[in-house]
């Protein structure tokens, strides 16, 4: 994932009393299964970090559109004690907002006035390594709890009235690079969880847990022990990779099959089809990023979208992008179910993925299987150079295309809303052995000084592949989108400038400078009648764009 923002935390430092603050607004009703099954049409919550099980990031309500957008304000402003990156999408359940920051602090917030209900501080094991930031993307809720996922491999359970801690459960050990910055997936009962860690020789995996007891219900381990796979020479494009595939295996057959260490994180959220029992989710870099000498083969699952049984975590199927990848150019960024248009015309249950290659793919839902490709959003050149011990320039660099930002989509237009970055990146290789849970890239990959950087906000049609609109952006992109049915796109940018774009045409109708990198993805809810937009600004480790501690809720001016 990356780009020069790595560390790691020693117990301590982070280790002030749990939750401050008594409860000053009332008791939270339950989230019930039902309620987060219906969430796509929930015009007043914001049940999941992406909207609904679907992943569409699209919000039914059309109070704030395209004529009146102007008037939107600032209603209220809340700051977090923690001053830095900020990844969170705000969750809101009956009027109660819930947010989290870096180093896993959580705060139930009453939505109308960003009054502070709770403040809980997770205090840190011995340990915590993570890659590309101290970040956490929000919590969970069912029943009468709210689940974090945190830096040190803990699953947290809180009271959602109190914050006080109902259970706690280690996913993985932290000692050997696992680390939580994505939120969790509640459904039936159970809490569905990845793990960070490509960058330190992991093995990945998707859990469940039990929501009630935190007691594990199934592992998948996005690495099968044969991860050779089929020995594809090509990427999804039909671009020639340039693997030796006699060298690779040659070292099969003498070192054996790398799958303990190969990575295959899994940085957010599965699409949670609830018709089929089936997820969706996409897996991430092999490990070591730029050094394939050591895993030879196509590193199954890494790169690929994959789908599973939700009931047992039983693998159905998987599409693989990137075979062998050298590049770090990842499955990051979360999949969103919709209906599609395949080839032929007809119309089918279909996967949309954002990769950081700068295309939007577009799957069959029952056997993952690509339908298309959309045009570049980025500049691709020299794919696929191999890496060099000096350094071989090619575009995409290692950030992308689509990062983690979830894309939004309106399918009424048929149109998927994705941020992207431009930045020009030389790839160096340099082999080492694994270093048992500590840093492991095989090289590095380096911004290009001299080379112009900027991003943009792209509108593609997804039964086409077309791009329909693009507007550039000052600097590389990276938060996520939001759609809603009143015709609008919001998002924001490094230099805190947070926009709203007309959905059809991409013009820009309204903009706030929030003091602080916009770099989380919106969202919206509705309180007593009134729609507001929220987003944190706290910027971004990973990009260094300006950091703060800013939760802001806007709304029409009266």
């Amino acid at each position: 994932m990356l780009v020069g923002a790595f560390g790691t935390l020693v117990a301590g430092a982070l280790s002030a009393q749990e939750v401050q603050h008594a409860t000053v607004y009332g008791d939270m009703s339950a989230v019930t299964q039902d309620m987060l099954n219906r969430s796509a049409g929930d015009g007043n919550n914001f049940l999941h970090t992406n909207g609904n099980y679907e992943q569409t990031r699209y919000y039914p309500n059309r109070q704030i559109n395209v004529d009146n957008v102007k008037h939107l304000r600032p209603a209220w402003i809340f700051q977090t004690e923690v001053m830095e990156t900020m990844e969170t999408t705000p969750i809101v359940v009956n009027g109660i907002m819930y947010v989290t920051t870096a180093f896993n602090h959580v705060y139930a917030l009453d939505a109308r006035t960003g009054e502070e209900i709770w403040h809980y501080k997770h205090k840190m094991g011995p340990i915590t390594t993570y890659c590309c930031g101290p970040n956490n993307r929000g919590v969970a809720a069912l029943g009468d709890m709210v689940y974090m996922g945190t830096l040190d491999a803990q699953l947290v359970a809180l009271d959602a009235k109190t914050g006080k801690v109902r259970w706690q459960k280690e996913i993985a050990d932290p000692s050997l690079g696992y680390s939580e910055t994505m939120a969790p997936t509640v459904v039936d009962g159970m809490i569905l969880i990845g793990t960070n860690g490509g960058e330190y020789g992991i093995r990945g995996f998707v859990k469940a847990f039990d929501a009630k007891t935190g007691d594990e219900k199934w592992n998948f381990n996005t690495i099968p022990e044969d991860s050779v796979g089929v020995w594809a020479t090509h990427d999804a494009t039909g671009r020639d990779m340039h693997r030796d595939i006699d060298a690779e295996k040659a070292a099969l057959e003498k070192n054996g099959d790398p799958f303990e260490t190969l990575g295959g994180g899994v940085w957010q959220n599965p699409a949670v089809d609830l018709e089929t029992r089936r997820i969706y989710f996409v897996v991430g870099n092999p490990s070591p990023d730029l050094d394939g000498s050591l895993r030879p083969g196509d590193n199954l699952y890494t790169d690929s979208l994959v789908s599973l049984n939700l009931d047992t975590g039983e693998y159905v199927c998987h599409f693989q992008y990137i075979a062998h990848d050298v590049w770090d150019l990842d499955a990051v960024s979360p999949p969103i179910i919709t209906r599609v248009k395949t080839e032929s015309g007809e119309t089918v249950k279909g996967i949309l993925h954002g990769g950081k290659t700068g295309h939007v793919y577009v799957h069959k839902a029952d056997d993952c299987s690509l339908i298309r490709y959309s045009e570049a959003m980025v500049p691709q050149e020299n794919m696929w150079v191999l890496p060099t011990a000096e350094g071989a320039r090619m575009l995409p660099g290692a950030n992308g295309g689509v990062e983690w930002s979830p894309m939004a989509i309106d399918s009424d237009l048929a149109l998927a809303y994705a941020i992207n970055l431009h930045q020009p990146m030389t790839y160096h290789v340099e082999s080492t052995p694994y270093p048992e849970g500590k840093l492991w890239l095989g090289g590095a990959f380096k911004v290009i000084p001299s080379e112009e950087q900027w991003g943009n906000v792209t509108a593609i049609d997804y039964n086409t592949g077309k791009i329909r609109w693009q507007v550039k952006t000052a600097q590389p992109m990276i938060g996520g989108v939001l759609a809603t049915a009143g015709g609008l796109v919001f998002t924001g940018e490094g230099n805190g400038q947070f926009k709203a774009y007309d959905a059809e045409t991409g013009s820009v109708l309204w903009k706030f400078q929030a003091g602080a990198g916009v770099n989380a993805p919106p969202a919206s809810y509705t309180v007593d009648g009134r729609q507001y937009v929220v987003v944190a600004a706290g910027g971004n480790t990973q990009l260094d764009y300006k950091r703060g501690n800013s939760v802001i809720a806007f709304t029409l001016a009266d």
